[in-house]
């Protein structure tokens, strides 16, 4: 009457005694539902006859779900592409994310978080739908603002308490060909218009006359740029480089050509469709000849010529002042000297000597300063006075009287005076008797 049980499978459950022939069915391991969602027990009860009889009974044992799984995305991260000007709310990828629990705990919804914690809000322009996990751009991009943006994507699932997992979306933004070419030369900024290009006569073929500079704010094939010779006044005389926009001469000017050459130069990108811009040259022919091209005047240049040739007029009259003050202080230091030479003692002069001359005699004395000698000769009719050789005047002859009484004086012929080292005997001076007692 004994009866005992056994398992068939005994990887997981296992038989335990309870009471009497009850016996009770106990896991021995862990167990997964994500690996085995259902698990087969065969059970079979025997006696202890002899032979033994047995019958068994099988139990199917399922194995309820927990959410003990985060969904997890196909990719660890995800590229998407979109093209600038694009329409609003254009879905541009998707995302996906499973979750292997069952029921709630492997709902996934899907939602944009901010990418770093600092962040207050996720970007406005891109979006996720929840459930299917599509990714929208809200509004137009334009490239030449915004070249890349990331985003970071979240999916959690409706579990209790929910897990979640995120991954990081990078959305590229594709240029397009939306930006004309802009010409930055020749064209004036401020809305003057631009100064023209001076060619001199002389000038030779293959001479660089300008140069058209242009850029263009896409990117890749789309800023290439290619120049080209739309229109000109003769168009046989330039040529314009495919690549590099530089306008040269393609022969020399003659005296047939136009003095004043006008000229449109073509800008265009290498976009589809491509975009262009035109850039507008004035040429000058100067007459003549010239080794070398005349610069170009510009209201800056005239305005620098002006403020030199008044540095030149300023620096011109003060060269002048500075000379007249110089020749006046000179003529008035002459003034001065002469001045002062008339106004100090006179050792002679040609009528003072005279006068000296006779008044000495009259008095029988000369002056102490000086010695002189007096010679007498017959036959002579002039008496010369000479005072250490200078050209003194002939003076005339002189009536000496001596005494004081009313004798009437001796008239001595003229002769001449001669004086030089050799007479200056003594410093006493000779009278008159004595010179006569010669």
């Amino acid at each position: 009457g004994e009866i005992s049980c056994a398992l068939e499978e005994q990887l997981s459950f296992a038989l335990r005694p309870a009471f009497k022939n009850y016996y009770e069915l106990v896991t021995v391991s862990a167990l997964d539902r994500e690996e085995r969602a259902q698990h087969t027990v065969v059970v079979t009860a025997a006696d202890a006859g002899s032979p033994p009889l047995s019958s068994s009974h099988t139990f199917s044992v399922d194995i309820s779900d927990v959410n003990d799984n985060a969904p997890v995305f196909n990719q660890t991260s995800y590229t998407m592409y979109v093209h600038e000007n694009n329409a609003a709310a254009l879905l541009v990828g998707a995302v996906k994310a499973t979750d292997a629990d069952a029921g709630p705990n492997g709902k996934v919804s899907y939602s944009v978080v901010p990418a770093r914690a600092a962040e207050e809000e996720p970007c406005s322009c891109v979006s996720v739908q929840s459930e299917s996990g599509g990714v929208f751009v809200l509004r137009p991009l334009d490239y030449e603002q915004l070249r890349q943006l990331e985003v970071v994507v979240s999916a959690a699932d409706a579990g209790s308490p929910a897990l979640s997992s995120s991954v990081s979306v990078r959305l590229l933004v594709v240029d397009e060909n939306d930006n004309a070419p802009l010409v930055l030369h020749p064209g004036a900024q401020d809305g003057s218009p631009p100064s023209s290009e001076l060619v001199p006569a002389g000038a030779a073929a293959g001479d660089l006359v300008s140069k058209v500079v242009a850029v263009d704010a896409d990117s890749g094939q789309n800023s290439w740029l290619s120049y080209q010779l739309l229109r000109a006044t003769e168009p046989g005389l330039f040529a314009v480089g495919a690549q590099s926009g530089e306008v040269r001469l393609r022969r020399p000017p003659s005296e047939r050509d136009a003095a004043k050459q006008k000229l449109v130069v073509l800008v265009r990108d290498n976009g589809r469709p491509p975009l262009s811009a035109t850039a507008a040259l004035s040429v000058l022919l100067v007459p003549g000849s010239g080794d070398a091209p005349l610069p170009r005047q510009s209201p800056a240049a005239g305005d620098d010529d002006g403020s030199l040739t008044t540095s030149l007029i300023i620096a011109l009259v003060f060269v002048s002042l500075l000379f007249l003050l110089s020749a006046a202080a000179f003529v008035a230091c002459k003034v001065c000297k002469r001045k002062e030479l008339s106004g100090g003692p006179v050792l002679y002069g040609p009528s003072s000597v005279q006068s000296y001359v006779a008044d000495g005699a009259a008095a029988g004395t000369l002056p102490h300063a000086y010695c002189y000698e007096v010679s007498l000769t017959t036959g002579s009719g002039n008496s010369e006075f000479k005072f250490l050789k200078p050209v003194l005047p002939s003076l005339p002859a002189q009536h000496c009287s001596a005494g004081e009484g009313g004798d009437h004086a001796e008239e001595f012929p003229p002769v001449p005076m001669i004086t030089g080292d050799a007479d200056f005997e003594t410093p006493e001076m000779r009278s008159v008797g004595q010179l006569n007692g010669f």
